[in-house]
């Protein structure tokens, strides 16, 4: 099947940066210390890009937004090619104030868009990358081989109310009827059940969005720990900072209807990862 010619035009875009780059021996050197790759599993409007920016922000942590590094190990692009990229992606997120739609995730007098010792690397593409694994199921492994470290996955969940009425309002699907964005949003569900069987338990933390919210800097600490890397008072302080006190309940700013909030309790029951959530809490 032909790709799509955004994609096309991506990809073309990618390996001439990449011919431009200049090669020595600064350059084989630079990822040396790298031990993980960080990768997020999720669903589209879970605060993905909160996390991935205060990740970005460790001095020993490089996380793109949205660079889709499933898109360029289907491309047959090689380690350090991909390494690139996510590097000049985190630049130019930082240079642009690491703002995603409405919101800024930039958090002052930390190291977004730079590091000091990379140790890991990583994109944040939850909703995206579940998206790509739904319909290709095999680029999990196509990702194993082209980045050639060891793997963690980062799944972040949300109250499925919040994050189906966030996905019913949100530009790219607000004509579709509420229903539509619940099948989405279950689809993903079941996705994720079948990548997480070839998903060792020591490599993923699943982590609720509302618990990060509650306790940002215990969870952002546990979160580094899992990466293999410490998190210093001062750095877990400054992303704290940039945290909301609670997080946003758009379920009120949808029409529920008693069906639509039966349907979904029902569906959930499906998933242990979303136990505890309610349309009332």
């Amino acid at each position: 099947m032909k790709k799509p010619r955004d994609t096309e035009d991506t990809l073309a875009a990618a390996r001439l940066y990449l011919a431009s780059m200049p090669r020595g021996s600064d350059d084989r050197a630079l990822f040396d210390d790298l031990k993980t790759f960080c990768m997020f599993l999720g669903y589209p409007r879970s605060g993905h890009s909160l996390i991935g920016g205060l990740l970005d922000a460790h001095p020993d942590i490089v996380i793109a937004q949205e660079l889709d590094v499933l898109r360029y190990a289907a491309a047959g692009f090689r380690r350090r090619e991909i390494y690139h990229l996510l590097l000049e992606n985190s630049r130019a997120a930082k240079e642009g104030g690491r703002k995603w739609g409405d919101y800024c995730y930039d958090v002052p007098n930390r190291w977004q868009g730079r590091f000091r010792k990379l140790r890991v690397i990583g994109d944040k593409k939850g909703g995206g990358s579940l998206r790509r694994l739904h319909a290709e199921p095999e680029l999990l492994g196509r990702l194993r081989e082209a980045i050639d470290l060891d793997i963690k996955f980062v799944h972040l969940v949300r109250n499925p109310y919040d994050n189906i009425s966030t996905m019913a309002r949100h530009r790219e699907t607000r004509d579709l009827p509420l229903a539509n964005c619940i099948d989405s949003y279950f689809a993903r569900c079941q996705t994720f059940a079948k990548v997480r069987r070839h998903i060792a338990d020591a490599d993923i933390l699943e982590m609720k969005y509302e618990s990060f919210v509650a306790d940002p800097k215990a969870r952002l600490e546990e979160l580094c720990r899992f990466l293999g890397v410490a998190a210093g008072a001062e750095y877990l302080s400054d992303c704290a900072g940039i945290v909301y006190e609670s997080p946003h309940r758009s379920r009120y700013k949808v029409p529920w209807t008693d069906e639509g909030v039966e349907t979904v309790r029902k569906r959930m029951l499906e998933f242990p990862f979303l136990a505890g959530y309610s349309y009332a809490t």
